[in-house]
């Protein structure tokens, strides 16, 4: 009797189930390599594109307003120079935020995708 239960708890948790949640893990992280492999490239370009769209965008905005304040009024000061600088610093800040969370959502699925990995080597 005692036989047949170290049979049926073999059976149950044996090694044909620890390898095949080994095979599922791998196969798991292959498609997600995969996956990102085919979409690294554009997800490259298309950050580059939205860090400089970011940026250009309020430099662009602020200098006509300062081209168009600079001639309705003369002073001593030149806006276009001033809101140049205000628009790339806001740009800048732009960029940061999308980057940054971007950066989370990597990080994000690199965790979720290694928790079940280490679980599984235990």
């Amino acid at each position: 009797m005692n036989a047949d239960n170290h049979r049926q708890k073999q059976s149950e948790d044996g090694p044909g189930d620890t390898f095949s949640k080994r095979v599922a893990a791998k196969q798991a992280r292959r498609l997600r390599a995969q996956k990102q492999r085919d979409q690294s490239a554009w997800f490259g370009l298309g950050m580059f594109g939205l860090v400089g769209w970011s940026v250009a965008i309020p430099a662009i905005v602020f200098i006509a307003i300062g081209v168009w304040i600079d001639t309705r009024s003369s002073g001593a000061h030149s806006w276009t120079l001033m809101l140049l600088i205000i628009g790339i610093c806001l740009g800048c800040l732009n960029a940061w935020f999308w980057v940054s969370r971007e950066r989370q959502e990597i990080e994000r699925q690199h965790r979720g995708g290694t928790e079940g990995e280490d679980d599984n080597n235990q």
